[in-house]
């Protein structure tokens, strides 16, 4: 068979084209959008990409397309979705096409929330792998103890990064309504994607929704400090649920983690996540969660937490780019202020009392709308100081930001904020940058123009 990927560049939508082409598929695509990780991870599967929508693929890479997968990203107006539907081409959503030609009969250990989605799948398919069950999976993003986005294997087990997000054009639910999962990870709730929910509520619905779908003997393993998520719950439960959180302030939940890193489930001891290498109180959590669900698969605690002691992370979550001059250079993909902030903090605590500088780019869709913009300065207030790229926003970042003072400068030119960057950075300065995008290659300007002097 031959799909055609409209929006193949994506998290999910290449990660769906590697498993295709491992799957014997023979994988073309398009997208207007082409950078790392992703667009490198298709050139090293040899799939064909096409920059831009325009119909005349249908005569020429596409012509002989068995199915067009479209991703949400694609609206009605897109040349060659219009070409595609006048001409009575066979289409479907990426969801769909991964739930019919992936999921079937498989295990499926779902992980959804609206922070932690990527860094928690990455850590349950890590700890599944080291217990020899050798799990496919599709996560958005690229674990680099793996090196791609998406395996497919014969094991019965797989994981997958469990989007709220809508599926297509077509087709407005949750893409996770499609998984049927049996094995799912609530990490924690709340407001995103302004463009196409209205409100919180609506989102709880979704959830909801996917709850419905999880079988009797199947397993929710839930935040037990989330609100929203508890609100989700009190509409109806038909499975198992098992709950985690911080012992210190949960308890009674069945698996906690301790400031000092140790599990207890039922109240009994497990273990410590000592060498558990990710930063953050966030992304102990995150771990607890895998630890929980890899248990349900028959994981013994101890296993999981041997295996987090080698988990190296995910491209783009908190990565060190490189250090020129004295100043390191990361790279985030945190883009709602909750994960800002969480990121901006983990940071904080492992540089202790060294500079921060924070850059950030407001590119996701909730935050072009502004909904988001009187929590920014409050998610910044650990950086020494903020760089914020707006060329194109609908809202004024710098009003936006000006609870911040002098410590807060926006700029809508790229090459004008690199150079303030550059002059306000010193030697042992830690240089933060958090975008959903590509952000114009900033991260390597900045090493070139720090190790320049």
């Amino acid at each position: 068979m031959h799909l055609h990927i409209l929006g193949i560049c994506g998290t999910f939508m290449g990660g769906l084209a590697a498993l295709a082409r491992s799957a014997g598929h023979a994988v073309t695509g398009c997208d207007a959008n082409v950078y790392p990780p992703m667009s490198t991870q298709l050139a090293a599967l040899g799939i064909a990409l096409t920059e831009g929508y325009d119909a005349a693929q249908l005569e020429g890479v596409a012509k002989d397309a068995d199915v067009f997968v479209v991703g949400n990203a694609i609206s009605r107006g897109n040349a060659l979705l219009e070409a595609i539907l006048d001409g009575g081409r066979s289409y479907t959503s990426g969801p769909q096409w991964l739930a019919e030609n992936v999921l079937r009969d498989k295990w499926v250990l779902a992980v959804a929330g609206t922070h932690g989605k990527t860094t928690t799948t990455a850590l349950l398919a890590w700890i599944l792998d080291r217990a020899g069950l050798d799990p496919g999976f599709l996560i958005g993003g690229v674990p680099l103890d793996f090196g791609v986005s998406a395996r497919l294997t014969t094991a019965p087990l797989f994981v997958i990064e469990a989007d709220e997000y809508d599926t297509a054009f077509c087709d407005k639910r949750s893409k996770f309504v499609h998984y049927r999962p049996r094995t799912v990870i609530l990490n924690n709730l709340e407001y995103d994607h302004a463009d196409i929910f209205p409100d919180l509520a609506s989102i709880e619905t979704q959830f909801h929704h996917f709850v419905r779908t999880i079988p009797r003997h199947g397993r929710l393993v839930v935040n037990a400090a989330d609100p929203a998520l508890g609100r989700v719950l009190a509409r109806g439960v038909w499975s198992e649920i098992e709950r985690f959180g911080p012992e210190e302030t949960h308890a009674a939940a069945d698996w906690t983690i301790s400031e000092s890193r140790s599990i207890r489930h039922a109240g009994v001891a497990q273990g410590s996540l000592a060498s558990f290498p990710l930063l953050g109180a966030h992304n102990r959590l995150n771990a607890l969660a895998a630890v929980t669900a890899a248990h349900h698969a028959g994981v013994p605690v101890r296993q999981s937490i041997a295996a987090l002691a080698s988990f190296r992370g995910v491209k783009r979550r908190l990565e060190v780019r490189g250090t020129a001059g004295g100043i390191t250079v990361y790279d985030d993909f945190a883009h709602h202020p909750t994960a800002i902030a969480a990121t901006v903090g983990a940071l904080r605590r492992e540089v202790g009392s060294a500079r921060i500088l924070a850059v950030l780019e407001p590119r996701s869709n909730t935050m072009k709308l502004g909904t988001m913009k009187a929590a920014l300065p409050g998610s910044l207030a650990e950086a020494d100081l903020v760089f914020c790229y707006a060329p194109r926003l609908g809202w004024d970042p710098a009003e936006a930001l000006s609870a911040l003072g002098a410590r807060a400068r926006t700029s809508g030119d790229l090459a004008e904020l690199i150079d303030a960057i550059v002059i306000a950075a010193r030697p042992g300065d830690h240089v933060l940058v958090m975008s959903n995008g590509g952000f114009g290659g900033i991260h390597d300007k900045l090493l070139a123009r720090f190790a320049d002097g």
